[in-house]
């Protein structure tokens, strides 16, 4: 059986070590990125089956991240995450679904891939 590889684009490591740990203890390979042109490299270079995006990247916003990725692999699913509740309005206006962390492995899987 085949790894599933989720790029996890986080910018503050206390959470990048978490996500990284919860992802890795459920099976998932991890890639990880601090900004968003490392982000753009990974993706590039590298065979990406889900991408979580943080939606406050210290190079650009998490929108245009996401928008640079869907034109380089339009295939590949991008969930956008964040820690600030009250982006929750910004977030919904562009995106159908979006996930709030701390999260649960099983939210995770499953607003990535239904």
């Amino acid at each position: 059986m085949n790894e599933i590889r989720v790029l996890c684009v986080e910018n503050h490591p206390e959470s990048m070590t978490v996500l990284r740990s919860m992802l890795a203890g459920n099976g998932y390979c991890v890639l990880s990125a601090i900004s968003g042109r490392e982000a753009l490299d990974l993706l590039e270079a590298n065979p990406i089956d889900g991408v979580l995006l943080e939606t406050d990247l210290p190079d650009a916003s998490g929108a245009s991240v996401r928008a640079h990725m869907k034109r380089i692999k339009p295939d590949v699913p991008v969930l956008m995450f964040s820690g600030i509740s009250s982006q929750t309005p910004f977030l919904l206006s562009f995106f159908f679904r979006y996930l709030q962390h701390p999260a649960h492995p099983d939210r995770t899987y499953d607003d990535l891939y239904t």
